[in-house]
């Protein structure tokens, strides 16, 4: 899983948020910065390289939406850093030994199931 730089964050942030396909000039206006469209769609593009963006490129202007939720994107990362550790028993304890109270019983109730 590729790291995302902030601008991808914010893209991302945006096409979570929105639920539905987005045209570039879309994302741009919504965007808090002033860009120009062309990087967005320079943006968008390193998005779908990455495989966290789908085009659709039957309609004019294309438009894009993200192809995982983002949960499932978190879940990934997640994932791939605990695949990097050499004791992931370690990371886990230490992940675990930082959550709140209410965060430590919604991860009881969840390992119960």
């Amino acid at each position: 899983m590729a790291s995302l730089g902030e601008l991808e964050r914010s893209v991302m942030t945006l096409l979570w948020d929105s639920g539905q396909r987005l045209s570039a000039n879309e994302v741009c206006d919504q965007l808090e910065e002033d860009l120009a469209v062309t990087t967005v769609l320079t943006v968008l593009s390193r998005l779908e390289k990455k495989n966290l963006v789908q085009r659709e490129r039957t309609t004019r202007p294309h438009r894009y939406a993200a192809i995982a939720s983002r949960e499932e994107h978190t879940v990934e990362m997640l994932n791939e850093v605990l695949g990097t550790a050499s004791d992931r028993e370690a990371v886990l304890a230490r992940f675990i030994g930082g959550v709140s109270e209410s965060e430590a019983a919604s991860l009881r109730r969840i390992l119960s199931r």
